[in-house]
């Protein structure tokens, strides 16, 4: 198998930061440069040198040269991540060469074969400094192998009695041969695409070590045999090359289907994603898109500087998307016509981190979140969010900026009026080399007309409503008609319609909660459907319940607590069948839910929530008029319901995620992580009103017994047994922590010293009432020790109460053990120091992860 570069490199060269076009030698690298020389040099000398030996048995010779010449025809294109990069059988027919003639004849067979594989049939042209590349480096190649062959004792088959005993030569020929071919090609690829060489030569290597086997084994074999008797046997060995070059084909073939397929996915998802982008342009309805335009520009200039097409692609798809993080600034910021206070502008500053973040979440094949993260930095590192300066900043996110610079200087905003081309040019250049890379400037203003000729291209005139479209009336609108306002109207609910709908579907992966999803979620409904009430139903499958999980507006207070068999009352109904009612009797809801409250709601709207064909729930709407809502309601509501069902799943799902970092899983208590927040606020909530938090530690005295004596699965029963314990015998607003293993802590607000050693008292007694049976008929006391300290008596840090209670709770542990023992209790230095500490030992600065018993 031989590799050759027989076609453009897809990657780009870096100089100075900036990627260069690869279709001359002078577009190269300085390094690519200078290491084509050298191998194209050290190649040249090889050919000179051999030019002087003399050639025997040129039947043999001729028919290698031919095979070899055949074999580099039948080259495979390497569907490798970095495309350029051919491979072909010829390297079979080299080491037979060698094995058969010697290395100068392997040198001029390998070398004709590398200048057919990058020369005959080959479109479009290679260029040549890349064929004498080639050329050179399978000189290099072949003389190196022949010189490893001859230094390990071997010799050519027609000038010896054959090949046996020369293992360790073709061995060693046949590795260099490998390692060298694609180790100088991958260094090749690798300083002309800016790549890792190691990744660039791992892809050579796996991809071509078969052939290489297999091409030894060929040649070794017909080596044997045209030394000796078998000559006529030797055209069976075309088989396993044919076989080899086939399996090659087929499954490059393979990739290459898969990777266009993967293509059309792309372009379908990213499809998606534009017409969701695009819909918010709507509202100007006879300029060319906003959008549109940003991206033409973003991809056009970063096809100009060389940017490759993956990358060109994650620019444009950056540029489509590149303020989706302003969903996370307030509407009367966005839209203020003044200058923004610093306290606005700091919240303005936030969406390219919010947009990043939103986009991460995306498996773009191309980078997408860098340059939105990265749109408003600015050249001389004064930008946000990161302060990035110079090249530091990713080039997409550069060309980025400048387009959307000049954008926003030629577009109306609510600060600011449009200004000409011209002025804006000039405003740009104004900005060179402070905000802007202006090397990207320059090119932008050069290239500015067919950019702009290019957008007027791809642009569609936005279609204009009409009232009689708006309304659904056959017939057009008279200019008669007294009521232009109305037709205004429409247009702006219109404009809504899709704004909202847009907000709602961006609102996905924000990881907001249930409750604050709805409230987006209602807060944008309002401007589609009127309503006086706006309930969220949630689907419970641990007893086919729909559960009100949110309720806002007349009546919220009788909605809240409902829950509702699927199948009954309206939402229930919904659940069931799938389907919307509208205009139901909203009383048949608080039926269901066996409520007996009076409300004064008279009309329903409702729509299933489902997701991956499952049901989450129900999206309601009432109104304290009977009638109120009309099939385009429904129809609304419905379109809502589908990007809501959505949403609220993952705000689910964000919840129980939210939910499980806070909760150990086995006592289904707050974890460690939960009780350094909690103490932080509830410390810091004491110090400002002047009042006492008490901390009790408790650990379970012999519960290393119980493990040891009865099992783990016993040890997990008390533990949950006693957290039930704990839980239940404090007060709804303390806390009960596991902290790790047998350890727990409660956490008691507003309580002295008195009150903790009471309560301490009463917790320690409950658990040695426990009525713990660790097998049928068999049971077991448990026992506890507890330590308290008090804030701010025994310390104003969370890490000094814990150590404090920690070390009473020692003390407490050494006194029961020396009463079960009918000994003197111990000094409590001598019992702290007896023990072995525990956790507390040493209070992390930041909670440790949940630890298992």
């Amino acid at each position: 198998m031989s590799l050759a570069l027989t076609g453009p490199i897809t990657g780009s060269g870096l100089v100075a930061g900036r990627p260069v076009l690869l279709a001359t030698f002078a577009d190269l690298p300085i390094g690519a440069r200078v290491f084509f020389a050298v191998v194209v040099a050290a190649g040249a000398g090889a050919l000179v040198l051999q030019t002087s030996a003399g050639y025997s048995h040129w039947p043999v010779l001729l028919g290698l040269l031919a095979g070899a010449s055949a074999a580099a025809l039948f080259r495979v294109d390497l569907p490798f991540s970095l495309q350029g990069t051919t491979m072909s059988l010829s390297f079979a027919f080299a080491f037979a060469a060698l094995l058969l003639l010697g290395p100068h004849p392997t040198l001029l067979v390998a070398s004709v074969a590398a200048w057919v594989q990058c020369t005959v049939n080959v479109s479009p042209r290679n260029p040549l400094h890349r064929t004498a590349f080639s050329v050179a480096a399978v000189a290099v190649t072949a003389t190196s192998a022949g010189v490893v062959f001859l230094n390990l004792g071997g010799e050519a088959a027609f000038s010896a009695p054959g090949l046996i005993g020369q293992e360790k030569a073709i061995l060693g020929a046949a590795l260099t041969y490998f390692v060298l071919n694609t180790f100088i090609t991958a260094v090749a690829v690798s300083l002309t695409s800016g790549h890792p060489l190691a990744r660039v030569w791992n892809e050579h290597a796996v991809w071509s070590a078969l052939s290489y086997i297999v091409g030894g084994a060929v040649a070794a074999t017909a080596a044997v045999l045209l030394s000796g008797e078998g000559a006529w046997l030797t055209p069976l060995l075309v088989g396993p090359l044919y076989l080899t070059h086939r399996t090659y084909r087929v499954y490059s073939d393979r990739v290459e289907d898969e990777r266009r397929r993967a293509g059309e996915m792309s372009d379908v998802h990213l499809a998606t994603i534009e017409a969701l982008a695009l819909a918010i342009d709507a509202k100007d309805q006879t300029a060319t898109s906003r959008i549109r335009r940003v991206q033409v520009h973003a991809a056009g200039l970063a096809r100009v500087v060389g940017l490759s097409p993956s990358d060109v692609q994650g620019v444009r798809t950056a540029a489509l998307l590149h303020d989706i993080g302003k969903l996370a600034v307030p509407e009367h910021i966005l839209s203020k016509p003044g200058p923004l206070t610093n306290e606005e502008f700091q919240r303005m500053k936030s969406h390219p981190q919010v947009g990043a973040e939103i986009i991460a979440t995306v498996e773009f094949p191309y980078p997408v979140a860098p340059v939105i993260h990265g749109h408003h930095e600015r050249w001389d590192g004064k930008g946000y969010p990161a302060g990035l300066i110079g090249d530091e900043i990713p080039l997409g996110a550069r060309i980025l900026a400048v387009v959307d610079h000049f954008d926003a200087l030629t577009s109306e905003r609510p600060s600011h009026r449009a200004l000409s081309t011209e002025d804006a040019l000039a405003a740009l250049l104004a900005e060179a080399g402070q905000a802007f890379d202006p090397y990207l400037v320059h090119l932008f203003v050069e290239h500015l007309p067919s950019l702009d000729d290019e957008a007027r291209q791809q642009s569609e005139p936005a279609r204009r409503l009409s009232f009689a479209a708006l309304s659904g009336s056959p017939a057009a609108a008279s200019p008669a008609d007294p009521a232009p306002k109305r037709v205004f109207q429409d247009i702006a609910l219109a404009h809504r319609e899709i704004y909202a709908l847009y907000e709602i579907a961006q609102s996905m992966g924000t990881s907001l909660g249930v409750g604050d999803t709805m409230a987006l979620i209602s807060s944008k409904l309002s401007s589609l459907v009127p309503f006086s009430t706006c309930a969220l139903f949630l689907h419970e499958e641990n007893g086919d319940l729909l559960r009100c999980r949110f309720a806002t507006g007349v009546d919220a207070e009788i909605l809240q607590p409902l829950a509702v068999k699927n199948g009954q009352g309206l939402v229930g109904w919904v659940g069931r069948n799938l389907r919307p009612l509208v205009n139901a009797r909203p009383s048949a809801d608080l039926e269901a839910g066996g409520s007996s409250g009076e409300t004064r709601l008279q009309s329903a709207l409702v729509c299933p929530l489902v997701a991956n064909d499952r049901l989450i729930g129900a999206l309601a709407v009432y109104d304290t008029e009977p009638g109120r809502f009309t099939d385009d309601h429904r129809r609304l509501l419905d379109r809502v319901a589908e990007q809501a069902a959505s949403v609220v799943n993952n705000s689910i799902l964000f919840e129980q995620t939210k939910q499980d970092s806070l909760t150990d899983p086995l006592t289904g208590l707050p974890n460690t992580r939960f009780m350094f927040v909690h103490l932080t606020r509830e410390l810091a909530r004491a110090d400002r009103l002047k009042t006492e938090v008490s901390l009790l530690v408790m650990d379970l005295d012999g519960f290393k017994e119980i493990n040891d004596m009865h099992g783990h699965h016993v040890g997990d029963k008390a533990l949950r047994e006693v957290a039930r314990v704990l839980r239940s015998g404090i007060r709804p607003y303390d806390i009960c922590v596991r902290y790790a293993g047998d350890e727990f802590v409660v956490v008691l607000s507003g309580c002295g010293a008195d009150e903790a050693q009471q309560k301490q008292r009463e917790l320690q007694q409950a658990i040695a009432d426990i009525p713990f049976e660790v097998r049928p008929g068999r049971f077991v006391q448990i026992g506890s020790s507890f330590g308290n300290a008090v804030f701010p008596r025994d310390g104003e840090a969370y890490e000094t109460l814990l150590a404090t209670a920690d070390k009473r709770m020692y003390q407490d542990k050494a006194q029961r053990k020396a009463l079960r023992l009918g000994q003197p209790p111990e000094p409590a230095e001598d019992a702290e120091s007896a023990k072995p500490r525990s956790v507390f030992a040493k209070i992390p600065s930041q909670p440790p992860m949940n630890r298992p018993h």
